[in-house]
């Protein structure tokens, strides 16, 4: 039975009916917007903009701060709506409301800091002339997130980019609607003036027709594949993107590791929202002289996570049918090819939805597509290793380059390890993919991980238009390099160039 049934009506209208994927249970329909009601939209947000954009940051800063306490006021309808579309447990959807809540808070506190115009000295000709640096909003942002965290996928970039001073429209995943429903709802109630936050609902054609709407930025998470295309549409259009696409994230457990440590947290950063995450631990290489120990008590903690469909579990179900499948090819194709099995390895029995229980590998290596493919599900493969520098060439090994970990009892060490790794970010005794909830630093990949960054500095000024000016602030009225050209006027520019570039004031001055 498939989770997502889409179907037409005899007006043409495209209709998609969602079920709950930990019970299969019907939990809504939706219609999908077609181009001309996303056309529709992106004006409306074009015209929204232009006030917005006025308002000054601290101005902005209110309209967060209360969408935030809104989200707050109903945190339990929207663990609610979180959880009817993705089955996980309260815990996971709390974690969103947690992410999204931080975001609004911090922007709204920092933005200003980051994007408010900069007056710097021109270095080659201090004193005559300044340097003015300022951020301009980029008008109209498309935000086309997964199904993996419907709530703070759309709400992170949001709080961005609505701080930078743009409008923002909305594409969620068509598997999980409901959440950015429920975040409309929360910006009506929190007073965002209409047209500032939208939200259009659909599967690829309606985000193909977002694209070529008119927008000025799109911001897209997803897969490989899907965001291949995306940068494709975008580039045609000249449209600034960025693509946060998938991970194949490893951990590398040093034989000084503290197993009290190493063990539990290697197992969540691999299980959480059931491995559905682009930064979740995919790969674990583990040195030869722990590796007995630390595989024992991996398979120990994995037995006791619970997983049902009803009460509190630890591992959720799988979000979507689709993603099950690929889990389930490439555990069976590892198997085929000489892992064996210790944990886990099927769906559960007696569950009515999407349960694949947390499972464990051993005996792998990296002719196998487990080892080099995006799993997105609850798998952790574990290979040995003889030695750190072993370890480390196969980490890196990959067309990936999102996040990774270190495990080892010496903090200095673990950190020369990390700057090895061909990650966008890293870790050392914690889950790489904390990096994302860093919101001082930027997050992006290498490779198929990504292109831009969402976060910090960079992510924020990414909703910006950046523009420079020159201010000539004092000094002769005609410029030596102006016309007209003269050969006294080059032998002068000759002696100015080995004077500046010579001597110990051009050094100092640069």
């Amino acid at each position: 039975m498939a989770l997502l049934e889409r179907s037409q009506n005899e007006q043409g209208e495209v209709l998609f009916t969602l079920k709950h994927p930990g019970t299969l249970a019907d939990i809504g329909k939706f219609t999908a917007a077609n181009a001309d009601m996303v056309k529709d939209a992106t004006a409306k947000a074009h015209k929204a903009q232009k006030s917005w954009g006025a308002l000054s940051f601290a101005a902005r800063a209110v309209y967060i701060n209360k969408l935030k306490i809104a989200i707050l006021d109903r945190m339990d309808d929207v663990v609610a709506v979180i959880c009817k579309e993705t089955g996980k447990p309260e815990a996971e959807a709390l974690a969103e409301i947690a992410a999204a809540c931080d975001s609004m808070q911090y922007y709204a506190k920092h933005a200003e800091k980051t994007l408010k115009e900069k007056s710097s000295r021109v270095h080659l000709m201090f004193p005559f002339k300044k340097l003015i640096t300022t951020y301009h909003p980029k008008g109209v942002v498309g935000v086309i997130t997964p199904w993996n965290f419907p709530f703070s996928m759309g709400a992170n970039p949001l709080a961005q980019a609505l701080m930078a001073g743009n409008t923002v429209i909305l594409k969620p995943s068509e598997v999980t609607p409901f959440s950015a429903l429920i975040l409309a709802e929360l910006c009506v109630e929190a007073g965002l003036p209409e047209g500032v936050f939208q939200v259009v609902l659909g599967d690829g054609v309606t985000g193909a027709a977002l694209i070529d709407s008119g927008v000025n930025k799109i911001h897209f998470t997803g897969s490989v594949k899907t965001g291949r295309i995306v940068g494709e549409a975008c580039g045609k259009r000249l449209i600034p993107c960025t693509l946060e696409l998938g991970g194949k994230d490893p951990a590398i457990v040093c034989a000084d590791a503290d197993l009290d440590r190493a063990v539990p947290g290697v197992i969540n950063s691999a299980f959480f929202n059931a491995g559905q995450a682009c930064a979740s631990t995919e790969r674990v290489y583990v040195m030869e002289s722990i590796a007995d120990d630390f595989i024992r008590r991996v398979v120990e903690e994995v037995d006791r996570l619970r997983q049902d469909d009803k009460g509190e579990i630890d591992v959720s179900c799988m979000i979507w049918d689709n993603q099950l499948r690929i889990v389930e090819h490439q555990v069976a194709e590892a198997i085929e090819q000489g892992a064996t099995l210790l944990a886990g390895g099927k769906r559960k029995e007696n569950a009515e939805g999407l349960f694949y229980q947390p499972t464990v590998l051993t005996d792998v290596h990296h002719n196998m597509a487990i080892m080099q493919d995006e799993t997105f599900g609850p798998v952790l493969p574990i290979m040995r290793v003889a030695d750190e520098e072993e370890a480390l060439r196969l980490a890196n090994q990959t067309s990936y380059g999102l996040s990774g970990s270190i495990w080892t009892g010496d903090t200095q060490h673990g950190l020369d390890l990390a700057r090895r790794l061909h990650t966008g970010c890293a870790a050392v005794n914690d889950f790489g993919g904390l990096c994302y909830g860093a919101a001082e630093g930027s997050f992006g990949g290498r490779g198929d991980s990504g292109i831009g960054y969402v976060n910090g500095e960079l992510g924020l000024t990414s909703f910006c238009q950046i523009q420079h000016i020159i201010v000539h602030r004092f000094g002769p009225k005609r410029e030596q390099m102006w016309y007209p050209y003269d050969a006294k006027s080059n032998e002068g520019m000759k002696k100015f160039f080995n004077f500046f570039f010579r001597s110990w004031i051009g050094k100092f001055m640069t």
